[in-house]
């Protein structure tokens, strides 16, 4: 329990250098779903506000049982860029949930990257071709790094294929691959799409883009990890999916635009990691589809903080 009046705070910085692996992400929010799924923790559908002028606002709320309540608020800004700031900024609190005093104030921009890709790891594990060898990002931004980071580890990936709007992240993201050692080109969406074993789609949140993806150009053997609410797939090529997974079924129920067709879902994170989504077969490709959960934010912030107070990271601040 904690008594205040000090908190810790953690910067994204402090963050990044923490040398918590993506494989400890992915397994702390398995371990969350499980925890939901036998009431050890509880959530909210994420909230979100398009307010005008590209930005999209959103936040999180999850309690669980380590005695943590964690709170999420972050702005996707696309304008930021041209300011020299981040695209995504935003804070997490941590409290204690038997006292509700503040234990800790997290920088958001690190967790919302690294969870994201935490989530999509946790359905790769399942659903992707464990042979996978081409991996294909359209989006090349944060969201891409954090993906390839995850997934190199889980798969033996030797091709990275890119498509983005702006030629100077293409160039910025194919460079970091090349310095991991892959083969890495720039091409076309449907050539990237007709070729990959695993592919991202991570663009900008926003509802006035044109579709331009077809999930009929993937292989039977491909799985999709759609972070950007399908906004660039073509609703009606979602038939092509044998299996379509969303992170929060409650979460979809509710929400004012869905991603997919309810006729569609084969289940969400929690049912696939309990064993309650069918094995997939690979005649036809899989897809998770995800506006992201709290339960990701809760699992991510709840390992940082552990491991904060375990190795005196951060800055100690006394009101």
């Amino acid at each position: 329990m904690h008594l205040g009046p000090d908190f810790l705070y953690l910067s994204d910085e402090a963050l990044d250098t923490m040398g918590i692996a993506p494989a400890e992400i992915a397994d702390a929010v398995e371990a969350a779903l499980i925890a939901k799924s036998e009431g050890r923790l509880h959530t909210t559908p994420k909230s979100a506000i398009i307010p005008g002028g590209g930005r999209y606002m959103m936040s999180t709320l999850a309690v669980g049982d380590e005695g943590l309540t964690v709170v999420k608020q972050v702005t996707v800004s696309p304008e930021n860029p041209e300011r020299g700031l981040p695209a995504i900024n935003g804070a997490i609190m941590v409290l204690d949930a038997e006292t509700g005093l503040l234990r800790a104030i997290l920088g958001a921009n690190w967790i919302t990257a690294h969870r994201t890709a935490a989530l999509s790891a946790v359905a790769a594990r399942k659903l992707a071709d464990p042979a996978s060898e081409t991996i294909a990002f359209v989006g090349c931004g944060v969201q891409a790094d954090s993906h390839l980071m995850a997934f190199r580890d889980m798969f033996p990936l030797k091709r990275v294929l890119a498509v983005g709007r702006g030629a100077k992240n293409v160039q910025r993201f194919s460079s970091l691959a090349e310095s991991m050692g892959f083969e890495v080109e720039a091409a076309e969406a449907e050539e990237v799409v007709r070729q990959a074993d695993i592919i991202v789609s991570s663009i900008t949140l926003d509802y006035t883009v044109t579709p331009f993806l077809d999930a009929h150009w993937l292989k039977p053997n491909a799985f999709a990890a759609i972070t950007d609410l399908f906004i660039p797939w073509q609703p009606a090529s979602v038939d092509a999916f044998g299996t379509v997974v969303v992170d929060d079924i409650e979460q979809e129920r509710t929400a004012e635009k869905p991603m997919v067709p309810a006729t569609a879902i084969s289940g969400d994170l929690t049912d696939l990691v309990t064993g309650t989504v069918p094995e997939r077969s690979f005649d036809k490709p899989a897809a998770f589809a995800f506006r992201g959960i709290a339960l990701g934010d809760y699992a991510a912030a709840a390992l940082v903080l552990q491991r904060a107070e375990a190795c005196s990271a951060g800055q100690k601040i006394t009101p």
